[in-house]
C-alpha cells in the first residue's frame, strides 16, 4: 500500500501523517456505516414501493408525454422525502437553478422574500437582487430581507421575528454553509427554527436549500415542516452518476407552481423528456448513501489533519456533521492554490492540469475550483473551490468513495509541504 501511496506522488512523511489521523477516527466511521444502511433501505423500501421496474430505464424524446420513468422518479422522491410531491428533471441545470425555479414559481410581485440563515450563497445574490441582475427577482418587484444570525452562526429568532413582515410570502433557510465559516443546520434545528416561524405567520412558505445535506441524517428538512426542499443532482442524490439536473420536493401547490414555471402553464409536469438519463437517474439515487458516507469520512479525515496542524477548520474535527462540506482557513492565497492543486493531482480525470484563480460567472471575487470529475462539476466527486479573498478559506468536499477522498487529502497535504506552507515534524 506504500508503494501505491507514493506511486501517486504521497511521501512516507504525509502517509504516516495521514494514518495516525485515521487510526483515531474507527468509531466515527463506524456510526457513519451504520446511517448509510439507514439510509440505503430508505431508498431501496422507496423504489420498491413505487415498482421501479425495467420499463422505468427506458427514454423518451420531444415532449415526453407518458414517461413511467420520470414519472415513477418522482414518486420514488416524494417518498424518501416525505413529500407529497416531486420535480426531478435534467432540464434543471443546477442547483442554482433549482432555487431559482423554487423562488420564481412561489413568489409573486409585491411579495417579500426573508432569508433567516443571513447571507444567501454567492450565486442567489442575483436570482435574488441583491447584486443587479437581469431577471432578478428585484426586477418583478419581489423584495428581500434577511435575519443575520448570532455571532457564533445560529438562528436569531428575535431578528426573525423582527423581519417577519405582512408581505412576506416566503422564507429561505440555507442548510449549509455555502462561502461562510458559519455551521451548518441540522435537521432538529432546521425544525426548531420552522416551529418559531409557524408560530408567528402559519400561512408563509418554508424553503430549505437542501445541498450538499442529503443523506447525511437519518431525517430531511420535509420532515421538520418545510413546505418546499431543493437540491442538485450532481451533488448527493446523483451518486456521481447523474449527468445533470435538480430535484424539488413538497407540496403539492408548491411542486405545481414550480412545474409550471418549469415548462408551461397548462402543461406542468405532464411534458419534459429524460432523454436517456433514466438509468442514470435510478443508480446514482441507489448508491447516493454510500457515495455520500465516503464523503463524510473524507471531510472528518480532512477536519482532523488540517486541525492538527493547527489551521481553524468548520466544523471542527469532533463537532456533529450536517452536511459534507469542510472549510478550512488557509490565510493566504499561496495556500489556497495549493490545496487545490493537491485536488487536482489526486483526480482521475484531468490530473496534469493545474487550476487556477478565475472570474467565474455569479461571484464578485475570483475563485479557484479543482476537481477533475466524470461529471463537469459535481461536487459530490472529490472537488474543492473557495473564493480569492481574505480569510482565504477552502471548501474541500466529496469522493465518490472513501479511498478516493482520503487520497485527495493526502495529496493536497503534500501540495501545502512542498510548499513549504506546512510542517510535519
Amino acid at each position: 500500500m506504500m508503494e501505491q501511496y507514493q506511486k501517486a506522488g504521497i511521501s512516507p512523511e504525509v502517509i504516516a501523517f495521514g494514518a495516525g489521523i485515521e487510526e483515531k477516527l474507527c468509531s466515527r466511521f463506524q456510526a457513519i456505516d451504520e446511517m448509510a444502511e439507514y439510509n440505503q433501505m430508505k431508498v431501496i423500501l422507496a423504489m420498491q414501493k413505487n415498482k421501479v421496474s425495467a420499463e422505468c430505464m427506458q427514454t423518451s424524446t420531444g415532449y415526453g408525454y407518458n414517461d413511467i420513468g420520470r414519472d415513477t422518479l418522482e414518486e420514488v422522491y416524494a417518498d424518501i422525502f416525505c413529500a407529497q410531491a416531486a420535480l426531478v428533471r435534467p432540464q434543471i441545470t443546477c442547483g442554482t437553478h433549482a432555487l431559482a425555479l423554487a423562488l420564481m414559481s412561489n413568489l409573486r410581485p409585491g411579495d417579500e422574500l426573508l432569508s433567516a440563515s443571513g447571507r444567501p450563497y454567492d450565486t442567489l445574490e442575483e436570482v435574488i437582487g441583491i447584486r443587479p441582475s437581469r431577471g432578478s427577482l428585484a426586477e418583478y418587484g419581489i423584495t428581500y430581507r434577511q435575519a443575520d444570525l448570532t455571532a457564533d452562526g445560529r438562528f436569531d429568532f428575535e431578528a426573525i421575528r423582527d423581519a417577519i413582515r405582512p408581505n412576506t410570502r416566503m422564507v429561505t433557510i440555507q442548510r449549509s454553509r455555502g462561502y461562510l465559516t458559519r455551521p451548518s443546520f441540522g435537521v432538529d434545528e432546521i425544525e426548531e427554527v420552522i416551529s418559531f416561524i409557524r408560530s408567528i405567520r402559519s400561512d408563509v412558505c418554508i424553503m430549505v436549500d437542501n445541498c450538499y445535506g442529503e443523506f447525511v441524517e437519518e431525517r430531511e428538512p420535509v420532515e421538520a415542516g418545510a413546505d418546499l426542499v431543493v437540491g442538485s443532482l450532481i451533488k448527493n442524490p446523483g451518486g456521481g452518476l447523474a449527468p445533470a439536473g435538480g430535484y424539488l420536493v413538497g407540496t403539492e401547490e408548491c411542486i405545481e407552481n414550480a412545474a409550471v414555471r418549469l415548462t408551461s402553464p397548462g402543461l406542468g409536469k405532464e411534458v419534459g423528456a429524460s432523454l436517456g438519463v433514466n438509468p442514470s437517474f435510478y443508480q446514482g439515487l441507489f448508491l447516493s448513501p454510500v457515495v455520500v458516507s465516503g464523503a463524510l469520512k473524507g471531510a472528518i479525515f480532512a477536519a482532523n489533519c488540517y486541525e492538527s496542524l493547527g489551521f481553524n477548520v468548520f466544523p471542527n474535527g469532533s463537532e456533529p456533521r450536517h452536511d459534507i462540506i469542510q472549510a478550512v482557513t488557509l490565510g493566504s492565497k499561496e495556500g489556497v492554490i495549493a490545496f487545490c492543486e493537491g485536488i487536482q493531482a489526486a483526480a482521475p480525470v484531468d490530473s496534469h492540469v493545474h487550476p487556477i484563480p478565475w472570474d467565474m460567472p455569479g461571484y464578485d471575487s475570483q475563485v479557484i475550483m479543482a476537481a477533475g470529475a466524470f461529471v463537469q462539476g459535481s461536487s459530490i466527486e472529490l472537488s474543492a473551490d473557495g473564493p480569492i479573498r481574505e480569510p482565504y478559506n477552502v471548501y474541500f468536499q466529496g469522493g465518490l468513495t472513501w479511498y478516493h477522498a482520503k487520497l485527495g487529502i493526502l495529496s493536497s497535504l503534500q501540495k501545502m509541504l512542498e510548499a513549504g506552507l506546512i510542517s510535519l515534524s
